[in-house]
């Protein structure tokens, strides 16, 4: 198996099902760590319109809820889901995880390490940290949780990795 993609790594949907990241293969990926009660949970709603205005395309957003971040994310299991239908969330929500530090989650060891992923050094600082992989699973960016989802620079890297 090729090291240098997210396909190695299973992660844990909230009813507690195991589920291979290999699902999104030949898919542009948008992963966000998020939170309930932070300044920045209005990118909720955000995700959710990048994602309608990406309908039909090959392109999903993986959200991986965490309370690193100054305990912005009390809520467990079928609470964020409940919190979530707030925003018609029509993408994924995957299980509170930690996503930086020595018991951060494989995956997020992954992305925030580039010897493992081969081109970025860069752990979430903040809530709503996103990375943008390719089709391939491969990392191609990051940005910080001041980007907003639908702000041009992430839409344009989105429009160009689709089109490859």
């Amino acid at each position: 198996m090729d090291n240098g993609n997210i396909y190695q790594f299973n992660v844990k949907q909230l009813n507690g099902t195991q589920i291979s990241l290999e699902r999104y293969q030949n898919k542009v990926l948008l992963i966000v760590n998020t939170a309930s009660q932070c300044g920045f949970t209005p990118q909720m709603a955000e995700l959710v319109e990048l994602k309608k205005s990406l309908l039909g395309k090959d392109f999903e957003i993986l959200a991986f809820p965490s309370n690193d971040f100054g305990g912005q994310e009390p809520l467990e299991g079928e609470a964020i889901a409940t919190f979530c239908e707030r925003f018609d969330t029509n993408f994924p929500v995957f299980d509170k995880i930690r996503v930086r530090g020595t018991y951060a989650d494989p995956l997020y060891q992954f992305l925030a390490d580039k010897k493992q992923n081969g081109k970025v050094n860069a752990s979430p600082r903040w809530n709503f940290h996103k990375y943008l992989i390719d089709k391939n699973g491969k990392e191609v960016d990051f940005f910080y949780p001041f980007t907003k989802p639908g702000a041009s620079k992430i839409r344009k890297k989105i429009e160009q990795l689709l089109a490859q």
